[in-house]
């Protein structure tokens, strides 16, 4: 059986509308996706490990890793920098895996100049009152953080246009079913079941 080249998401979802859980459950039951482990300059915390959360690095080794023109895509956020490895995913869709990268927008955006074949999911919440009480029952934050990510949200949601896929999560099962099937659906497309099952087909018009 021939391996086929697998092939690159791209993820996104305004901060509650319940990516991280739906990425995890849908990784649980489908064995050929991966999700792509990002560098970071950020310290690592406790319960992380190196090369499975991220790959830690410091300022240096990541401005090096720019100059070398190494990343997918990469961004400061607040102190801290992250990168996608563009080596590292390519040598995981040369294996037949298909690769999520959860980013946001502008990440998308780098990626798509780049790798314009990759496919998109944008994850919406059903209202906005139900991001505001997924971000209030975290009971993490602040009322005015909680503000703050609301109006990052519909800042974020608004670019789900330029997304190939959208998925609403209202209810969890549904939504993942859903997202299930983008992934079932994209290895069924004719050009991957010819490189996969080559065997099968020239044994059949035999």
């Amino acid at each position: 059986m021939t391996v086929t080249t697998g092939t690159l998401y791209i993820v996104s979802a305004p901060s509650g509308a319940g990516k991280t859980s739906l990425v995890k459950a849908l990784l649980d039951s489908e064995p050929h996706i991966r999700v792509s482990v990002s560098h970071t300059t950020r310290a690592m915390r406790p319960g992380e490990a190196d090369g499975v959360n991220y790959h830690f690095v410091d300022h240096e080794q990541f401005g090096a890793m720019i100059q070398r023109g190494e990343f997918l895509e990469h961004a400061q956020v607040f102190d801290n920098c992250y990168g996608t490895s563009q080596v590292w995913v390519e040598q995981t869709l040369a294996q037949g895996l298909d690769l999520i990268l959860e980013i946001d927008w502008q990440g998308a955006q780098q990626v798509r100049k780049l790798m314009p074949q990759a496919r998109s999911i944008f994850i919406l919440p059903p209202t906005q009152e139900a991001l505001r009480h997924r971000l209030t029952n975290r009971g993490q934050d602040s009322a005015e953080i909680i503000e703050r990510r609301m109006r990052d949200a519909v800042s974020e949601m608004s670019h789900y246009v330029e997304y190939d896929y959208l998925v609403i999560n209202d209810d969890f099962a549904h939504a993942l079913e859903d997202l299930r099937s983008i992934f079932r659906a994209n290895r069924l497309v004719q050009s991957s079941q010819q490189q996969r099952h080559a065997g099968l087909l020239s044994e059949l018009l035999a």
